[in-house]
């Protein structure tokens, strides 16, 4: 018997929505970079997020502010 378990799959969106509510609630500060939400995130999930980003042109080194866009402003 073979058990499989499913790391859920994290898109650019849940990764943005995520880093907005950290950022809202003073966990991260907008100017840190992306990676800072590797502490947030559990370990097993961080490749699929790492995956996630790649995919849009986000670098680990750039700042959560341009994972967030204007979009977060507009609801600030």
């Amino acid at each position: 018997m073979t058990f499989t378990t499913t790391v859920p799959r994290y898109t650019i969106e849940s990764i943005r929505r995520e880093a907005c509510e950290l950022v809202t609630a003073g966990k991260i500060g907008r100017n840190q970079p992306i990676y800072t939400l590797c502490q947030h995130i559990p370990a097993r999930e961080w490749n699929s997020v790492e995956c996630e980003l790649e995919e849009y042109g986000h670098l680990l080194r750039d700042r959560i502010v341009d994972l967030l866009g204007s979009d977060f402003w507009r609801c600030d």
